[in-house]
């Protein structure tokens, strides 16, 4: 890299305050869109005057911890653009979460214009659901748009690789004699044809068709999988993977799906899966922490232990009844239960949780750990083959450790 491109870099990382010293060097000439960038950013991260929004009348907002009076959405919709215009996506999103903690903007996230121009973001997304509370009404179908946004993205990533899961490991069991055209395995049948294959008319003439047994499709057969999720405010990212995961589970007919919220109240959200902004809405981030009562809660619908998936998504920091929580993991998974501790579904950085706690468990034989949400497809369909999750959990962390 040439001197002059590192002394630039160099001169927008550091900010105007740091161009005398450049000065003494022979100086630094920006180019305008270098101008633009550390305009925007010193809008962010500068501690003197020429930082900071405008208020709208030509007034700076000095940056800085502390609302002030703030700048004016107009004007802050101008920076958001710039900064989309200016940055990558990756730098987009840590810019905004910045802005918002240094800046004091949480008020604006409710500014009809502002929310149009935010990159959708996981951090935004939590903060948003955590003061839903306080949208006003003038705002609420922006809002609701911007979580659309993140959950459209979460479904692309997820969904199709959740519903071949599911289906590999409920769908696909042994073959049935009745015959039903509804229940064809065209794989199966295609392969084990393939040597009937007719050149004359191009086609594959089979001698026997195979079909799955359909039992499983029975409500006494089903697999049952139950998400219980915390929803303290440190769980916002987890709650919001978790509800996603909840809805693609529940439109498969195969598995019965129940998801429950907790802090130190216990909410059933399963009758709104049918849409997941809906089912993000009816969670409430923040407050105290009682695993204990909606793991007893949970219990109930563990109707066929061998068939049921318990997924405890937490962190673990328990303000209830810590042995009675222990006691009732020691029951579902001698009952038969596969139990699971997840302390985030998180794309990254390490988890905050009771780590005492969380040996308890896994000393149980239960797999407690954090999983990437791209990882999720997997861990449901070995979950629902009866493979060892702990092996799972073992190549997480040498998956983790090498990258």
């Amino acid at each position: 890299m040439e001197l002059e491109t590192r002394m630039k870099r160099w001169r927008l990382i550091l900010g105007e305050e740091s161009s005398p010293q450049f000065g003494k060097m022979g100086g630094v000439e920006l180019t305008d869109e270098q101008l633009l960038m550390d305009q925007a950013l010193a809008s962010i991260y500068n501690q003197t005057d020429s930082g900071g929004f405008g208020d709208g009348s030509g007034k700076k907002v000095p940056g800085g911890r502390g609302a002030g009076n703030g700048p004016s959405a107009p004007v802050l919709s101008k920076w958001l653009g710039d900064v989309r215009t200016l940055f990558d996506k990756e730098l987009v999103t840590i810019i905004q979460s910045d802005a918002m903690e240094r800046c004091g903007l949480k008020q604006l996230l409710f500014e009809p214009e502002l929310l149009e121009n935010l990159e959708p973001d996981m951090n935004l997304a939590s903060m948003i659901l955590a003061l839903k509370d306080q949208i006003p009404g003038r705002s609420k179908d922006q809002v609701r748009a911007f979580i659309s946004r993140i959950v459209e993205e979460i479904n692309r990533l997820l969904a199709d690789d959740i519903r071949r899961a599911v289906t590999a490991a409920v769908d696909r069991r042994r073959h049935s004699p009745i015959p039903s055209a509804a229940a064809l395995d065209y794989k199966d049948t295609i392969r084990r044809n393939l040597k009937n294959y007719n050149p004359e008319l191009k086609r594959l003439v089979p001698e026997h068709f195979y079909f799955y047994d359909r039992t499983t499709s029975n409500a006494a057969n089903k697999y049952t999988v139950i998400l219980d999720v915390d929803q303290s405010g440190s769980m916002g990212e987890s709650v919001i993977y978790s509800s996603v995961i909840s809805c693609i589970l529940a439109s498969i007919a195969s598995v019965k799906t129940r998801i429950v919220a907790f802090d130190t109240k216990v909410t059933d959200l399963t009758e709104q899966c049918e849409d997941p902004v809906d089912l993000l809405f009816g969670f409430q981030l923040g407050g105290g922490t009682d695993i204990e009562k909606s793991v007893a809660y949970c219990q109930q619908f563990m109707e066929n232990p061998g068939k049921t998936l318990f997924f405890l998504v937490s962190d673990l920091m328990e303000g209830g009844n810590r042995a009675g929580l222990l006691r009732r993991i020691r029951e579902m998974k001698e009952s038969g239960v596969t139990v699971v501790c997840l302390l985030a579904i998180a794309d990254g950085g390490k988890p905050y949780y009771d780590e005492q706690i969380a040996g308890r468990i896994a000393s149980m034989d239960v797999p407690c750990f954090a999983c990437n949400p791209q990882k999720m497809p997997e861990l449901l369909e070995r979950a629902l083959k009866g493979q060892d999750l702990n092996a799972f959990q073992k190549e997480l962390s040498r998956t983790s450790n090498a990258s």
